[in-house]
């Protein structure tokens, strides 16, 4: 098992958590409300949270599946890749 160091960066928010055990990925949460314009509307959402991923490992942001059926939104730019030196907020397009 791989630990990945992880900063809190708003205090009232969920960390990043496994929905079911063995599942591949962790969940996000927004840290802002946004409004998307209809037909289109883009965003860099803040997640709140920073993570410190060890040299020679990348993460990944994918969008849920449930996400996009039941409202319409998922990630831009998927996958979004996360590279190892990055320390900055973890943030979605």
């Amino acid at each position: 098992v791989l630990e990945i160091p992880l900063l809190r960066l708003v205090d009232d928010l969920p960390l990043p958590s496994y929905a079911r055990e063995g599942d591949a990925g962790a969940d996000l949460v927004a840290a802002e409300d946004v409004t998307l314009a209809p037909g289109g509307g883009r965003a860099l959402v803040a997640t709140g949270a920073a993570i410190a991923i060890p040299v020679g490992y990348a993460g990944f942001v994918q969008p849920r599946s449930g996400l996009a059926l039941k409202h319409g939104v998922t990630c831009l730019n998927t996958p979004g890749l996360i590279d190892s030196g990055y320390r900055g907020e973890l943030k979605v397009l």
